[in-house]
């Protein structure tokens, strides 16, 4: 076939207009494209390089000081150098740059599963703690290294510090890592790995004023997010500063009597309620979990067989025993079945059908008056007063004192004890209240339990004639060191004088069974009383043979010892409860205890000065 030379041109000029159009085509596609990107997104696009560019990483604030009443620090922040690791920053192998610094400071397995947890938990390009309080040797160590430890750095922080250690240790508490339960919360500042909140005590109650509000830092990253310098920074808002009621002079004096002991303690303001101090031991040094515990270390503190753990003060729970004689003598008094001269004869024992209840002096006292019963700590005076009473005026009267009752206490762990009732031995256990139990009432034993810190509000009560108070541990906003703002119990101001005579008597007549925590300072006196409560019963078999010493028991059979006091005995302002577990008996292990702090608290009388003025506090209702 043959092709005209024209037809050829005309083929080749479509072509070429084709070719043409579609050129012109994409570039104005492009063109426009560019426009769109250049010109009209120009600013959404430079927002979203510069967020490429800028890292914002949260910044944890100090954590807020605890001083004690006069200023004296509690729980403070100390410097803290730690070794963080930037998983962005690991060249894609974090392992391999756990396994090469490793080699230079040496890892648990369990170290190392946490922090590959926080890593996974962590946002990006956050540091994640792979140990605190590094030596000055393994920080040298670590930076001579560092070009082999890509995404390892070297931190200054901050660290939790108690300079009083185990005297301090059930009051303050401790902080420890942030557990899943509380990073569910939505609180960013408990993501950041390495971050501690309060366990327990003070630093629980008050976790959250004494966290603070989280700062923020705004850095230049280059492509592979290593810092390039610091843009803006806020450092957030410090912890709250926690001025407390406690003196810890005598705070200490508590513990170093008390240490070898497994008991507690605690000094209470008669008017105020301000806690002047509160001692649980043994203690523990919560140092130790702030920089984490050994296996071998928490096995030795929660296996403890004295309970190294348990604020005794707050969730302790004991019988009475003959500290709560005056509750009794109270109740039969304002019901009007004995007067303050009722006389009652102890042979040593009375009977009840064919069961015998005993006193603790087995020749007994013979004919005692109200008085003298407190004296001599009468249990047969005491049995049948109870009965006269009967149980449900005497639990009436306990809780007006606030004994099976929460105090209130702004602290973590209370327990509210138990004031048994008919009805509550009814409904509870299902049997009726006996005589029997009435009896083993009336001496602060058998269904009866109580806290330390209620036997030393109830003993405020008595002090203050007659007005209710509640425990703080914080210094009040608005404080009124002078009169009692509690509720007035309306009770006989001649029955209220009676039972602070007869305390007087229990310690400073040379026949009071409180002898032993006689004090004279400056010519200020005490007064208290003694309480012994069983943990074993005796046997018939184990009373004719003769009763074993306590020391000559195992320590867990030994009875419970008790000691309450106020002084001074003219115009009283302080409340003290001391309560020794297993200690054999008040007048001889808890008497001595409470002497040496209630001369403390003679001694210094923290109530005579106004607390040091720190920054504001938080309310005393805590968080």
């Amino acid at each position: 076939m043959i092709t005209r030379d024209g037809d050829k041109g005309k083929t080749l000029n479509r072509r070429a207009a084709i070719l043409a159009g579609g050129e012109l085509f994409l570039s104005s596609v492009l063109l426009g494209r560019m426009y769109y990107l250049q010109v009209l997104e120009a600013d959404r696009y430079k927002t979203l390089a510069e967020e490429n560019r800028i890292s914002t990483r949260l910044l944890a604030p100090p954590r807020g000081l605890i001083f004690d009443r006069f200023g004296q620090p509690m729980a403070q922040n100390n410097q803290n150098f730690r070794v963080l690791v930037i998983s962005e920053q690991t060249e894609g192998n974090l392992n391999a740059t756990l396994e090469a610094l490793n080699k230079i400071l040496p890892l648990t397995d369990g170290e190392i599963q946490r922090i590959r947890k926080d890593v996974r938990r962590s946002r990006d390009f956050t540091p994640v703690t792979i140990r605190e309080n590094l030596t000055w040797e393994q920080m040298a160590a670590i930076q001579l290294n560092a070009p082999d430890l890509p995404g390892i750095i070297i931190d200054e922080g901050l660290s939790r510090y108690y300079p009083f250690k185990e005297a301090s240790a059930h009051l303050l508490g401790y902080v420890g890592a942030v557990s899943e339960e509380e990073i569910a919360s939505g609180n960013p500042l408990l993501k950041l790995p390495g971050f501690r909140v309060g366990k327990s005590g003070i630093e629980q109650a008050y976790n959250t004023a004494l966290c603070g509000k989280e700062g923020a830092q705004r850095v230049e990253v280059n492509a592979v997010g290593r810092v390039i310098r610091e843009i803006e920074r806020d450092e957030g808002i410090p912890g709250t500063t926690l001025p407390l009621t406690i003196d810890m002079r005598i705070q200490n004096i508590a513990y170093k009597k008390m240490k070898d002991e497994s008991g507690s303690a605690v000094l209470l303001d008669i008017y105020t309620g301000e806690i002047l101090a509160l001692v649980s031991t043994p203690g523990f040094d919560p140092n130790k979990f702030n920089r984490g515990l050994t296996s071998e270390e928490w096995k030795e503190i929660s296996t403890n067989e004295k309970n190294a753990l348990l604020n005794k003060a707050l969730g302790g729970l004991y019988s009475p025993g003959s500290t709560f004689k005056m509750i009794v003598a109270l109740a039969a008094l304002e019901a009007g079945v004995i007067r303050p001269d009722t006389k009652i004869f102890c042979g040593g024992h009375i009977m009840m059908g064919s069961h015998r209840f005993h006193c603790w002096k087995p020749s007994g006292h013979g004919n005692v008056d109200l008085k003298e019963a407190l004296m001599h700590s009468c249990d047969i005076y005491f049995y049948e007063v109870a009965r006269r009473t009967g149980i449900d005026k005497i639990a009436a009267m306990a809780k007006r004192f606030g004994l099976g009752l929460s105090t209130g206490v702004n602290l973590p762990g209370e327990k509210v004890g138990l004031m048994p009732t008919r009805r509550w031995k009814e409904v509870i256990l299902g049997e009726q209240w006996l005589q029997g139990d009435t009896y083993n009432a009336g001496i602060g034993q058998g269904y009866i339990l109580t806290t330390p810190i209620q036997l030393a509000v109830m003993t405020a009560i008595l002090a203050n004639d007659g007005y209710k108070i509640k425990p703080t541990i914080l210094v009040p906003e608005n404080r009124d060191s002078s009169v009692c703002q509690g509720e007035y119990l309306n009770l006989s101001k001649t029955h209220l004088q009676l039972m602070r005579e007869g305390m007087f008597a229990v310690v400073n007549n040379s026949e009071g069974t409180g002898k032993a925590a006689r004090v004279n300072v400056g010519g200020k006196l005490i007064a208290g009383k003694t309480g012994t409560t069983q943990v074993k019963r005796i046997s018939m078999k184990e009373r004719e043979q003769g009763m074993r010493s306590q020391d000559d028991i195992p320590w867990e059979e030994r009875n419970h010892a008790l000691f309450v006091s106020f002084g001074p005995t003219e115009n009283p302002r302080y409340a003290l409860a001391v309560v020794i577990e297993h200690g054999g008996g008040g007048a001889k292990t808890a008497a001595p205890i409470a002497k040496a702090i209630m001369e403390a608290a003679l001694k210094y009388d923290p109530a005579s000065k106004p607390p040091k003025n720190l920054k504001k506090n938080v309310s005393a209702s805590g968080v």
